[in-house]
């Protein structure tokens, strides 16, 4: 039995295939001569940047799923942090006005199979995060709702006993 083919590297186009072949639309997006990927999953657009370089010019050795959501309003204090310790593999930050969720992977030295599994794990990832924001807002408002109704009753017991 021969073992499966390690890639080495991946490139704009390989990575397109991979993605179409999981289903998925993907845009090709270049800014100042850097290329990134653009898709969705879920309704959530995201991109994967290219990160260091391979041998061959256009390939790299790694890449990063990230998915920026604009804030609007303020976020919970601690949501990001909480995040990040209660979860592998993606880490979400803030930066500047956005909510940003990113997933580093390395594209060298695997199979094929591997770097689909990660696309999975991604897609998951993607999953959790939107049913972990909504259910953090849902917590958040129900303990500002518990703080108010504490806040409007405390004056009463106060004054009940003075």
């Amino acid at each position: 039995m021969t073992s499966p083919a390690l890639i080495t590297s991946v490139s704009a186009d390989s990575l397109t295939e991979v993605l179409q072949g999981a289903g998925l639309r993907v845009n090709r997006s270049e800014q100042n001569s850097v290329v990134q990927l653009l898709s969705a999953s879920q309704g959530i657009g995201y991109a994967l940047r290219f990160g260091n370089p391979g041998t061959e010019a256009g390939h790299y050795v790694d890449f990063t799923f990230s998915c920026a959501l604009r804030i609007q309003g303020e976020l919970p204090a601690g949501l990001a942090e909480f995040w990040n310790a209660s979860r592998r593999f993606a880490r979400l930050s803030v930066q500047g006005e956005f909510l940003v969720m990113e997933m580093d992977v390395l594209a060298a030295g695997i199979t094929l199979d591997h770097l689909r599994g990660s696309l999975e794990l991604w897609d998951r990832l993607l999953q959790e995060f939107i049913v972990y924001l909504r259910d953090y807002s849902q917590r958040a408002a129900q303990l500002q709702e518990q703080a108010g109704a504490g806040e409007a009753v405390a004056p009463d017991t106060e004054s009940t006993h003075a």
